[in-house]
């Protein structure tokens, strides 16, 4: 497998130095502080969207450049490394592949280097939301709400808050008792803060040949708060969680990139806008948004540090907060004592264990295509094309060729995302504003490896709160800004529906 991996990434190498890959351009590498003059142009040539649809592009199957995976594509496809990964790291890879799954305990306790949980907390692992590194689920039947929670926030309220928005320096304000996000289990002591309750309705919808499918639109509330009422302006948004492949690449997209696919007032007229989300990352820089549901974090490392917080209520030397998501109205939880030890390092997850997950976390390969120059896959890939779903699902990048992580440096890669913030209508909407992202704005997730959802995760729920059940329904939901192309679909006849849903499936 790595021998084949390592020629198949001499090849990109290659094509990406000085062959011309074939398609049509959207890529805007002309401010590419990386490339020389020469890579620009061969960088742009590769990158250019598909023109033809005959064949599958060269590479094409090979989704993630020379990280691609080709082991079986099983119920663990997404838990291989990069391909390319050198031998020598594939140690670390191991270990944050254990603290990734590592069940940690309340405070105190034997096991010191394992303590810490909560007091308030919604998993005990990031395995448990993250089920084989793949996405999570709404509670269905005897399943649990583990993978999937409630953020809480409000908008501002002062001028200290709105200059705080305005300078990137917050992205929303919490509930004042229940802090950033529901948590639903606590440690012994303590009563967790309550349960997310989900109600869903059936919606009909008819297509123009007069078949009908059922969206089941759903309805959040909370039920059984132990510390009082939500205050009022409390919004409350579901978040399911993400699988976890290929982040790494996609953190290796150069900012130029992702800001020429930005056209906020719509000055092209294709009813498509697209918007950055600027964030602060742990260092306090200034960086385009790419992780999360709604772009809210810059690295994997800051998407890491929080959700080792927010979910399992681990404190990180990023986010040096023992008790967690707890404030200071919850006086029962802050009272507990915590998992830090001074001789271990800052934090109850200190640098050694953040830096570790997050090295696992980068370094989690997209499987490679299936039947990609299949004929009903390259039909599909065409109608998902002519439909205008690459207008926020870009196809393909070069990541930089500067990159400190050698095995993600200069790769060809197909996401099928532009990481902007797009309205996606009435329907999605939560109506939780999240720095520059609005009630109605979402980011444009990634789409490879989506096919195997079902493999991996054993269901096929879609969508940040797993309300679509399949592909279709998931497309159906699309409003707002993505509107054309989801009547474009709606349009197709009901076979050719079926292509853009198989070559979906390829992916």
């Amino acid at each position: 497998m790595r021998r084949t991996a390592t020629v198949v990434g001499l090849l990109l190498a290659l094509a990406l130095a000085g062959g011309a890959l074939p398609g049509a351009s959207n890529a805007g590498d002309s401010h590419r502080t990386d490339l020389s003059a020469a890579e620009k142009i061969r960088v742009e040539t590769v990158t250019r969207a598909a023109g033809a649809f005959a064949d599958a592009e060269r590479y094409e199957a090979m989704q993630a450049g020379a990280t691609t995976s080709i082991e079986t594509p099983d119920r663990l496809a997404f838990s291989h490394f990069s391909a390319n990964l050198p031998k020598q790291d594939e140690m670390r890879f191991r270990l944050g592949n254990a603290l990734f799954r590592k069940l940690w305990v309340a405070s105190p306790s034997s096991t010191q280097a394992s303590d810490g949980l909560g007091p308030l907390y919604n998993a005990r692992s990031c395995e448990s939301c993250h089920k084989e590194d793949g996405r999570g689920h709404p509670p269905e039947g005897s399943a649990d709400a583990t993978s999937m929670f409630l953020r809480l926030a409000h908008g501002p309220k002062s001028d200290a808050e709105r200059e705080a928005l305005a300078k990137h320096l917050a992205l929303n304000f919490p509930d004042p008792i229940y802090g950033r996000q529901l948590q639903d289990k606590a440690v012994p002591g303590v009563s967790a803060e309550g349960a997310m309750t989900i109600d869903y309705t059936e919606i009909p919808f008819a297509y123009p040949d007069r078949s009908i499918v059922h969206l089941r639109k759903p309805t959040y509330g909370v039920s059984g708060l132990n510390y009082g009422p939500l205050a009022r302006d409390t919004t409350l948004s579901p978040r399911m969680a993400p699988a976890m492949i290929g982040l790494g690449l996609i953190e290796a997209i150069a900012d130029s990139d992702i800001a020429s696919g930005a056209d906020p007032g719509d000055l092209n007229g294709d009813g498509v806008s697209g918007r950055q989300q600027p964030v602060h990352d742990s260092n306090g820089a200034l960086r385009i948004g790419r992780f999360g549901w709604k772009a809210e974090n810059a690295t994997i490392r800051d998407q890491s540090a929080h959700a080792f917080l927010g979910d399992i209520g681990i404190s990180t030397p990023d986010l040096p907060s023992p008790s967690g998501d707890c404030t200071e109205l919850e006086q029962q939880c802050i009272s507990m004592p915590n998992g830090e030890q001074t001789r271990l390092g800052k934090g109850e997850a200190p640098e050694n264990v953040l830096s570790m997950v997050t090295f696992y976390s980068r370094h989690l390969a997209v499987p490679a295509r299936r039947k990609a120059s299949f004929p009903e896959t390259l039909a599909g890939k065409a109608l998902f094309y002519q439909s205008g779903c690459i207008a926020c699902h870009r196809p393909k990048y070069v990541t930089r060729k500067d990159w400190p992580d050698a095995a993600l440096r200069f790769q060809l890669i197909w996401p099928y995302s532009d990481f902007l913030l797009h309205d996606m209508g009435d329907g999605l909407a939560d109506g939780q504003q999240v720095g520059e992202a609005s009630g109605n704005e979402w980011r444009t997730p990634a789409l490879w490896g989506i096919g195997l959802t079902k493999t991996v995760s054993g269901h096929s729920f879609f969508l940040h709160d797993g309300r679509a059940r399949s592909l279709e329904e998931a497309i159906l939901w699309h409003g707002g800004e993505a509107i054309k192309a989801r009547d474009s679909y709606a349009k197709l006849a009901r076979e050719d529906r079926q292509k853009l849903i198989s070559f979906l499936e390829s992916l």
